[in-house]
């Protein structure tokens, strides 16, 4: 974003570069359901700090609930899965 005086955010392209496409919007109700069901479940309050985790479900499409700093913390590299034990 530029910061130059007198700069007005486009907040309309934004959303179509980034936010709007068919799969961000799946992936963001994704994202809204797992959180919805982990407060039915009593896994989280509403309004807490918790993130439901982004990775995939397990098998049996259960969630964990971990803090956003943890949740965050994911490297994002090619190997980052890839770890020798």
């Amino acid at each position: 974003m530029p910061s130059a005086p007198g700069y007005k955010r486009n907040y309309k392209q934004e959303y179509a570069n980034q936010g709007g496409t068919p799969a961000r919007r799946k992936a963001r109700s994704k994202n809204t359901m797992a959180r919805r069901k982990a407060i039915k479940e009593g896994k989280v309050k509403k309004g807490s700090t918790k993130d439901v985790a982004h990775t995939k479900p397990k098998a049996n499409g259960s969630t964990f609930i971990q803090s956003r700093s943890k949740n965050r913390s994911i490297p994002r590299t090619k190997t980052a899965k890839r770890r020798s034990k």
